[in-house]
């Protein structure tokens, strides 16, 4: 028993530090999964987790992340929320930005957080420009139009040490599982 636990403080220990996904090891694909859940706060802060949605509420996502399979493997790495052209932007935590401009084509913010996080937002008319600090929750720009979703939403993307990490599980809104009891054909426990 003392030997698993051993194991599993280790893996987190390589996870947490970076130094598992600087030597790729495969372990790290489902330990990085394990990282994104709800129950990991980006900061370790006990009052909440630090990040926020991009937009304001009401949040729909119209395309989860999907995490690729390896690091240059298709995926979706990023997750699609609602919008409109025109809407605010928002900080999803506070920052630098580290680069405003367009991309292929489209606009893109990307904002360096602390802790060697990484967020991108696109597409985005930028209202802020390269080195300016940014604070969680300042409107950074408007919805623009380019993309994979055209003018109909927001792709907020965030990596840490340059790996993409699903978005919900940095503000805390991925939905716990909840194992219920089996029940029987008759209904009865």
């Amino acid at each position: 028993m003392r030997s698993v636990r051993g194991g599993v403080a280790l893996l987190l220990t390589l996870v947490v530090s970076g130094t598992a996904v600087a030597r790729g090891e495969p372990a790290v694909a489902g330990a990085r999964s394990m990282a994104t859940g709800s129950a990991w706060r980006a900061d370790g802060d006990p009052e909440g987790p630090s990040w926020r949605w991009p937009v304001g509420a009401p949040v729909v996502v119209t395309a989860e992340f999907v995490a690729p399979a390896t690091k240059y493997g298709a995926g979706h790495r990023g997750t699609d929320l609602a919008t409109a052209p025109g809407t605010p932007v928002l900080a999803p935590r506070d920052g630098v930005v580290a680069f405003a401009g367009a991309v292929a084509g489209r606009p893109v913010v990307s904002i360096d957080h602390p802790g060697d996080y990484r967020s991108s937002l696109e597409p985005v008319v930028a209202t802020i420009g390269v080195g300016d600090v940014v604070q969680r929750g300042q409107v950074i720009g408007t919805v623009g139009s380019g993309g994979h979703c055209a003018a109909m939403c927001l792709h907020f993307g965030v990596r840490l040490h340059g790996d993409y990490v699903n978005p919900r599980g940095l503000i805390g809104d991925i939905p716990r599982a909840v194992l219920l009891p089996r029940r029987s054909a008759a209904g009865a426990p």
